[in-house]
Order: C-alpha cells, then structure tokens, then sequence
C-alpha cells in the first residue's frame, strides 16, 4: 500500500469498532480515520476523537453529541461533530472515505450501509442485518456501483478465504458444493432444555470463547447468530439455504469450511479474535499484521464437531424456514429477534421465550422478497409492532 486509505467506522465504540483501531494503529502510515460514530457512549468517542483525530464525529443521540462536542473543544480538538441518524449516511459517503467498517449493530446499520454501498466503497461488513433485511437490494447496491463487499464475521470472512477467487468483483462458485458454517454453540450448548427456563440474561452474554457485545451473545446463546449467518451467507456467496451446514465446534478454532465436488474440503484456521478479518478486510488483496497471536495447532490438539439440534436451538429453524420464505419474513425474524432479546435483557421474558416471540411474528408475513427500502423498513416497523404487542401479552 502506497497511497493512506481513508476510513469510516460505523460503530466505533462496539467491540468490531474498538478491534479495528487497534489494527489501525498498528498501520498508521497506510490508514487514516476520517470518521467515527456512536450511539450515545461519549466517554469512548471522546478518547478515541483524541487518539486519532478523525475530520468527523457521530453521535446519532443528540443530547450525547452536545457533550461530545463541549468535551472535544475543552481539549482543543478540531473534530467536527455530527448528530443524529441521517449524519451516519453524511460520513459514509465521504468523497474521502475509501473504506467503512459497518459495525453498527442490528437494523440501524442497514441505511448508512447501503449509503456506502451506493457510493461505491469498500464496505467491510460486520452488520449481517443488512443482508438478512435486504439482501438482493445491497447485493445489486455493490454490483451496480462498483464497489467492494468483504464480510467481517469471522465465519463468513472464513468462508470468503475459502472459497475460489472473485472474478470483477463476481463470487465464483465453481466445484463448491456445501458451505460447512462452523458455531461454538454458545454457552448452553451443554445444558438441559428443561433449564434453559432458568437461563439470567448475565449467564447469556458470557460467551465461552469470543468477546462481543450483549445482543450478539445473546444471539449466539440461542444461535439465532448462527441462523442469521445462514442467511447472510446465501446472500454472500450466491447459494441456497440446502447448501450450507451449520457445523457445533466447541474450540471456534476452524472459522468455517467450503466442501468441493472433489472431494476436497477447505477450512480457514486461527485463533478466536476479530482482528484477523478485520486486518484481511482491510489488507485484501495483501495481507497485514493484525496483532494476533499465530495459532498453536499442538496447544490445540483436539477438535470436535457435532450436529445442532434445533429442539435446543429453536432459532436457527426458524432463520432457515424464513430464508425459504422470502425476504419479507427474514426481515421479520430479524425485528422480533432484536425485540425479544432486548426483553429479555431487559428481564420482562425468558429465554426460552424468544423464539416464541419470533414465531408470533413470522404469522402472516407475506412471502416474496421486497425490491424497495420502504417496503423494507415497512415490515421492519410492522414486524416490531407485532413482537412488541406479544411480550406484553406474556
């Protein structure tokens, strides 16, 4: 890299956020941070607008951004701060923004992703809601503009680094038959289905092995990650959901595999930290320091798989079916998830009612895939409604 590559992290004070300025700061000289954006944490925007003095600062909450910019101007910094959701698109498509880390969790990423994609970015996408919400609206986005689409979720990175090389930026498929989607399993993977009842919202975002933020540990207990990775990947690597195998692997050391018609299976290995595709997302085609750790295959020395049980993983049925479906379902499995889960939180439902409330709101979608963001953002709002509605009636 020659020419310093100017960056957008959507989402900088989450843990994909946090890991990508670490990479960052290991490559001063190749990247520069033009803007960084949160939701309201200003103690976290602050020290990192001071550490690396980004053109531009997000806060979408706008009391949040009145004290970002008065603790900014107290230390004499020239950032110049943004407020609210529309300014999220602002910087997204930045004329001197070459790269954006979508990192913002959950349906409020998919507007400023789609921005970006639209303006031709390289867009390193650590938000699998944009596809499960809008898959053939964002994939045409990148095709008709021109512009780059590597995924961040180590398993689907896994997938992209095992997969045959892109050709003008097409996903080739040749020889592949199955896509082999490894999951830990979460941390109830052991546990009796009778107590899962039982299950704190405390034991289910401490995840065994990966480091994130509440509601993708929680997605991961119940492995609606997982199912919505299925549908992400379809979207990705231009397959149906018959060809893709969720695979239980406890250790989260094989990221995930591709199966060819040769015989051949090929895997993608590291240790599990999200700076390894991070640092490929943003080196790709070359390869970078990530700060991690090589793999020590002997440490290792064992490595399980099983299959999942979908009576102990009610979700991830679920994100199957509603692929098989169509769009407007995907989109309403996704709002009744972050629903539900934030009730659960919240402590207003148990865990074994999530997929309930998921169900409740798969009722009645029509089949079909919407071609329009209002029709998109319609059934998200509708879905929503519908879940809400329910967990008061629990």
């Amino acid at each position: 890299m020659n020419v310093s590559k100017g960056i957008c992290i959507l989402g900088s004070s989450g843990t994909i956020g946090v890991n990508t300025l670490d990479v960052l700061s290991r490559h001063l000289d190749d990247f520069h941070v033009v803007a960084l954006t949160a939701n309201k944490n200003v103690d976290k925007l602050a020290s990192q607008c001071l550490e690396y003095k980004p053109a531009y600062a997000v806060m979408v909450d706008n009391d949040a951004a009145q004290q970002l910019q008065e603790r900014l101007k107290q230390q004499a910094c020239d950032t110049k701060v943004l407020a609210g959701e529309k300014a999220l698109e602002t910087v997204a498509i930045l004329p001197e923004v070459d790269y954006v880390m979508a990192a913002i969790v959950g349906a409020a990423g998919l507007l400023p992703n789609l921005a970006a994609a639209k303006a031709g970015k390289r867009v390193m996408l650590a938000n699998k809601e944009s596809l499960v919400m809008s898959g053939k609206l964002f994939m045409d986005a990148i095709k008709d503009n021109g512009a780059e689409l590597l995924p961040i979720d180590s398993e689907h990175n896994a997938i992209f680094q095992s997969m045959p090389p892109l050709i003008d930026g097409v996903q080739q498929k040749k020889g592949v038959t199955k896509i082999l989607l490894t999951a830990s399993g979460g941390p109830f993977r052991t546990l009796e289905k009778e107590k899962l009842k039982q299950v704190t919202p405390a034991q289910a975002v401490a995840h065994p092995n990966w480091v994130m933020g509440q509601k993708i540990s929680v997605d991961s207990a119940t492995m609606m990650n997982k199912g919505l990775e299925v549908i992400e990947a379809c979207w990705l690597f231009d397959v149906v959901e018959s060809q893709i195998d969720v695979v239980i692997h406890p250790e989260s050391m094989i990221h995930s595999m591709v199966s060819y018609n040769d015989g051949s299976v090929i895997a993608q290995l590291g240790n599990p930290d999200m700076r390894t595709p991070i640092a490929y997302s943003l080196g790709y085609p070359d390869r970078i320091d990530s700060g991690v750790d090589q793999l020590d295959i002997f440490k290792v020395a064992q490595l399980n798989f099983s299959h999942p049980d979908f009576e102990h993983y009610p979700c991830l049925k679920l994100a199957y079916d509603a692929h098989h479906v169509g769009g407007f379902a995907t989109i309403a499995l996704n709002a009744a998830n972050e629903i539900a889960v934030e009730a659960f939180l919240n402590e207003k439902i148990k865990f074994t009612d999530i997929p309930l409330v998921i169900e409740k709101a798969l009722e009645d979608v029509p089949t079909g895939t919407p071609n329009r963001i209002d029709a998109i953002l319609a059934q998200d709002n509708a879905s929503r409604t519908v879940a809400t509605t329910y967990i008061h009636q629990l």
